[in-house]
């Protein structure tokens, strides 16, 4: 089970949904360290202060925004949930629509919904209507520091949130020349279309993803494994510590990133089941 990245409701008109949002897709790249060439030594990262040249310390790193040239307004991970509360805990469905309407270059990245105990009867409940109407609903959300348009989709048993790109995220399709839709007037002939038409039948079958595999991953480790036999390996030794100095830290900045993702997330939500009333504002 992995972390949950996001822990909230989802707010469907009146009712509050408790779930946890965790990444929907998983990355299996391969993971090579960074040598230099003259000496096959290790090269890491660093955080730098500019000013003093030394490390900074990751728990020391804070967040500025650059208002004036210089001047800088701090703001921590709390600043960032004070600033809207329910917008970071919530993803709020505003509207509904037909999946087929959404242009598929809008869809960017999938998260799974998950209920937490509280949120099963209403998760369900909203799931079952989204399917058998065949709707999603569009919802905002915000994912660490950024608000994001997304579409909570049934698939399965399951909620899917699927962040959407904005109309002015996509490229304007006018600054590329491509060919217009009169095939004979660039020469192409009635046998070529259907020989093409015959080809790609020929190719038709069944959408089973589990068929597809990274070949040029296989292809990579195939080739390591041959140096490998071959003996065509380096030992890299790292250097000495110099007297009174601690050795420098290799440090892996993506695994620092996504620990320190993994250990935030915001404070649930109350839950206002089917059937309930939420209680009226003052």
């Amino acid at each position: 089970m992995p972390h949950a990245i996001w822990k909230g409701s989802i707010s469907f008109g009146l009712v509050q949904i408790p779930v946890n949002l965790y990444p929907g897709e998983k990355r299996d790249e391969l993971s090579f360290a960074m040598l230099d060439k003259r000496d096959l030594s290790p090269v890491g990262y660093k955080r730098v202060n500019k000013n003093t040249g030394k490390e900074v310390p990751w728990e020391e790193v804070v967040k500025g925004y650059e208002y004036e040239e210089g001047k800088y307004v701090v703001l921590s991970d709390e600043d960032f949930k004070a600033a809207n509360p329910k917008a970071t805990q919530t993803v709020d469905i505003v509207d509904v629509v037909y999946e087929n309407d959404i242009p598929k270059e809008y869809f960017d990245r999938p998260y799974i919904l998950a209920p937490t105990a509280r949120g099963a009867k209403g998760y369900a409940l909203l799931r079952e209507t989204l399917k058998h109407t065949g709707k999603v609903g569009i919802a905002n959300v915000v994912i660490h520091t950024r608000q994001y348009l997304s579409a909570v989709i049934p698939h399965g048993n399951m909620l899917v949130l699927n962040l959407l790109r904005y109309p002015d995220e996509i490229r304007d399709t006018s600054e590329f020349e491509v060919p217009g839709e009169d095939l004979s007037a660039l020469g192409v002939t009635d046998k070529e279309v259907q020989m093409a038409k015959r080809l790609v039948e020929g190719m038709v079958d069944r959408w089973e993803p589990s068929r597809y595999r990274d070949t040029y991953r296989q292809d990579i480790m195939a080739l390591i494994d041959k140096k490998i036999k071959e003996g065509k390996t380096k030992e890299v030794h790292a250097p000495p510590p110099e007297e009174g100095r601690k050795p420098a830290e290799i440090i892996d900045l993506m695994a620092l990133l996504k620990k320190s993702v993994e250990q935030k997330g915001g404070k649930k939500t109350a839950a206002v089941q089917p059937g309930q009333k939420r209680a009226a504002r003052k």
